[in-house]
């Protein structure tokens, strides 16, 4: 598999690094330093493309893949803003796209299984829902995005609120409370508890290194496909 990366901070070297392992070749990397002087041409050396760099800058990178007709796996979050509008854009250029706030294969199947507690606690009243998430200091965003998608998924199958609110500000919302410690690489929960007991489903992260290979798997996947596509449609959950 041949790649072009869009951006190489820590994740991106990480994936050219396990990519480089797996004998797959990273034929391009684009940064501040000479993503101006991109073209179409540079993009199509490659069968897939991975990005993650800044919220500002990823709706501008995949319509420059999209315009190239070259897939692009994107694991920047923050711009979803814009996801409709660029989702069009990607579909009318006939190119494909794959967005994911986690490519962790194991987080993905927590998000799976998380829809599925809030399915089986939905007739249990008695029980109060929460969301907890632990990441280093300098994540900068607060919620993760993983914390979100596992708040949308459980709340597809709990009714008992219709949205939820960053560390509880709205009483009814369902709370998801969002630490930062130290260099820890992320931890999330979802929590159900009452005065009785507690039920904890929880998906640590020893490392970042499940989030690059999941990147990678998913990339491999999107080969050669068309349309707009998510880790549900990668591991059929």
């Amino acid at each position: 598999m041949k790649i072009v990366l869009f951006g190489h901070g820590k994740m991106g070297q990480l994936i050219e690094k396990i990519a480089l392992e797996a004998g797959d070749e990273v034929v391009l990397v684009v940064d501040e330093h000479n993503r101006k002087n991109l073209t179409s041409a540079d993009l199509q050396q490659a069968d897939v493309a991975i990005e993650f760099t800044t919220p500002e800058s990823a709706p501008a990178n995949i319509r420059l893949c999209a315009d190239a007709g070259v897939p692009v796996v994107v694991g920047t979050t923050g711009w979803y803003a814009h996801f409709e509008e660029i989702s069009a854009y990607v579909e009318k250029k006939g190119s494909a796209l794959l967005p994911a706030t986690n490519f962790s294969l194991g987080v993905n199947l927590f998000f799976a299984m998380t829809e599925k507690l809030g399915a089986l606690m939905q007739p249990h009243t008695q029980y109060r829902a929460r969301i907890e998430e632990t990441h280093h200091v300098h994540k900068k965003d607060a919620p993760s995005g993983t914390a979100i998608t596992a708040a949308e998924r459980l709340l597809s199958g709990w009714k008992h609120a219709t949205n939820w609110s960053l560390n509880g500000e709205n009483p009814n919302a369902l709370p998801v409370l969002a630490h930062r410690i130290d260099e820890v690489p992320g931890t999330h929960e979802v929590i159900f508890n009452n005065a009785i007991d507690e039920i904890r489903l929880t998906h640590t992260a020893f490392n970042r290194e499940g989030f690059a290979s999941g990147a990678l798997f998913a990339a491999q996947w999107l080969v050669g496909k068309k349309g707009v596509f998510s880790m549900r449609d990668v591991l059929g959950v």
